[in-house]
């Protein structure tokens, strides 16, 4: 980042802070001339009020009343609603449907954030941001996940303490954030778990050892990111809330990018 001085010997270096936010889509330069001098931006984490505040959108990172901003235009962001049958790859070995069905449609090359298995259908990410994807999917930095598990059998109360106190798997103890029971009928029961962890296939595994095997799951939230109504097999691009969310979500603490690790299923 750079203040708006300049030598006779050289050019200014960087770009104006309100060319770059409203080039992303922020505002226009107008109102974010009003945003720097009411103090409202930060570049590096440091409040801007310069309006002749220079900056490297390439390096340099901002955010506008705490909210990341994305200065890339060429990263793309969108929300698939994986339908069951499809495998979290972007080429499967085996010839089993892959997600290359939902990202042909798109300029860019897009990759998926963590994996869902074939039979879980629900929230998956997709983008061509391998820093943020890298981030969200590594196993430190505990993105919080929520999923509705149908299973067998009538959940109980009691259960439902156990899944939030914690069991012992064969990898581990492991605990829900939250659990709760959503519905009971006919033999079988709808059950909502929140949970941090990476571990490969953790809702089935745990769901299982209480005694409740899985017969569906969908996981319906991932972040700050809500599948809503949008419908199996259908994506959309995140709206500038969403990625400002995310963003800032992933940045809260930037050394885990850096960490070494695996992508692994969630569910």
């Amino acid at each position: 980042m750079t203040d708006g001085s300049m030598t006779d010997s050289s050019a200014p270096e960087g770009v104006r802070l309100q060319k770059v936010l409203s080039g992303a889509g922020v505002a226009s330069r107008r109102v974010v001339e009003n945003y720097i001098v009411e103090g409202r931006i930060r570049v590096n984490g440091v409040v801007v009020t310069e309006l002749g505040t220079r900056i490297d959108p390439e390096t340099d990172l901002v955010d506008v009343d705490g909210t990341a901003v994305q200065l890339d235009v060429s990263k793309r962001y969108v929300m698939l609603n994986k339908p069951t049958g499809v495998v979290s790859s972007m080429r499967d070995e085996s010839g089993r449907p892959d997600l290359r069905l939902f990202t042909k449609d798109y300029e860019e090359r897009l990759y998926n954030v963590g994996r869902l298995d074939a039979e879980t259908s629900g929230l998956l990410i997709l983008t061509n941001d391998g820093a943020l994807a890298h981030v969200l999917a590594h196993p430190s930095f505990g993105v919080t996940k929520v999923y509705i598990a149908k299973v067998e059998g009538e959940v109980t109360a009691q259960t439902i303490s156990k899944l939030t106190k914690g069991i012992e798997l064969e990898d581990g103890p492991i605990a829900a954030d939250k659990a709760r029971l959503l519905d009971t009928s006919r033999g079988s029961s709808l059950v909502e778990l929140t949970l941090h962890s990476g571990r490969n296939r953790i809702v089935r595994r745990m769901m299982a050892a209480v005694g409740h095997p899985v017969t569906e799951l969908v996981r319906r939230q991932f972040g700050p990111l809500h599948l809503g109504t949008l419908p199996a097999g259908k994506s959309r691009e995140l709206t500038k809330i969403e990625l400002g969310a995310l963003l800032t979500l992933s940045r809260r603490d930037s050394g885990v990018a850096e960490a070494p690790g695996e992508q692994q299923e969630n569910e």
